[in-house]
């Protein structure tokens, strides 16, 4: 071991989980291996922030379900606010939802809770040197994504204040696909799907699948099977 390497100071980490119990065991997990420093805890997305400005660690690690402020926005303000702290996410959520608002806010690791200490201590150490932290799961959802063909553009404007994901969800109904189905074409959960529902058909006036099919071909967004 080098000099440098023998000198190198314990990562200053800020652990950020609502559940009292969750956030305290990962605190006292990490306390009890090399490389880490926990500096502080914080129980949402709002005091995560508070904290990073009083105490600039080097790493947060973020849950993403939190009260008043979630982890994605948390993770938005502190790359802004403070680019010197890095984001690990730590949660229990692996999907589509999760993962890429996460990562286009400025997260560099995400790694599931079923992790083990060694895990996050790596995970930590490689977004400190540059690199990512990313857990086996997630890189190959990543590699998958990377894979899967660009998506049709879409043949006409979204209506109605549908969002673009809103809108793929309506155009799967319109295709015949159950929540299930849609869930497993888009990588989400069918709970996530029933959301985009319920906003898609709030927004527009939907009262039934039947409706939002003829909904879905009157304004373009499906074209009729050639004959």
């Amino acid at each position: 071991m080098t000099e440098t390497e023998g000198e190198r100071k314990p990562a200053r980490v800020v652990v950020a989980d609502d559940q009292t119990v969750v956030r305290e065991g990962i605190v006292m997990l990490l306390g009890l291996l090399p490389g880490v420093e926990v500096v502080g805890s914080a129980g949402d997305g709002e005091e995560a922030v508070r904290l990073v400005g009083e105490l600039a660690p080097d790493v947060v690690l973020m849950d993403l379900r939190m009260p008043r402020c979630d982890g994605v926005e948390a993770t938005r303000r502190i790359r802004a606010e403070y680019p010197g702290t890095q984001v690990v996410v730590l949660t229990t959520y692996a999907d589509d939802e999760s993962l890429f608002p996460a990562l286009r806010a400025g997260a560099r690791g995400y790694l599931t809770k079923d992790a083990g200490g060694d895990e996050i201590v790596r995970a930590v150490e490689s977004v400190l040197s540059g690199e990512a932290g990313l857990s086996p799961s997630v890189q190959r959802r990543l590699l998958e994504r990377l894979s899967e063909p660009e998506p049709a553009p879409a043949t006409a404007e979204a209506p109605d204040g549908l969002t673009a994901r809103e809108t793929e969800v309506l155009v799967l109904i319109a295709e015949g696909l159950s929540n299930q189905e849609i869930a497993r074409t888009l990588h989400v959960s069918t709970a996530t799907v029933k959301t985009h529902i319920n906003n898609l058909f709030a927004k527009t006036g939907l009262k039934d699948r039947a409706q939002a099919v003829r909904y879905a071909y009157g304004k373009g967004l499906v074209r009729p099977p050639a004959e």
